[in-house]
């Protein structure tokens, strides 16, 4: 394991795993953002609007896995959803994360 995989986890065999269990993606960029290119399947939830979809997130019952531009929106975002109780991941840029899925 290297230092970066010690430090950070394996992000990898953590989208592996999520994946797995029917994981939802979240892109949290901008609706125009999102209209330039998303992942199939993706849902488009503004991280502006994280917090009133909470509900609805949670009914989901799923893991998620959080995404957006470069990854800094996604960390607030996957921050947010663990601390009301939902199992979250940052899975970083959309794009770098289509190629891991």
């Amino acid at each position: 394991m290297g230092l970066l995989d010690f430090l950070l986890g394996n992000k990898s065999k953590k989208i592996e795993d999520f994946k797995s269990r029917g994981a939802i993606i979240v892109d949290v960029r901008t609706k125009g953002e999102y209209s330039g290119g998303a992942i199939p399947g993706s849902k488009n939830i503004p991280l502006q609007n994280i917090s009133s979809k909470m509900n609805e997130i949670k009914k989901w019952n799923k893991p998620v896995i959080t995404c957006c531009a470069s990854g800094m929106r996604s960390g607030s975002a996957a921050g947010i959803l663990k601390s009301n109780g939902v199992e979250a991941m940052n899975g970083g840029g959309w794009f770098s994360l289509s190629n891991k899925l």
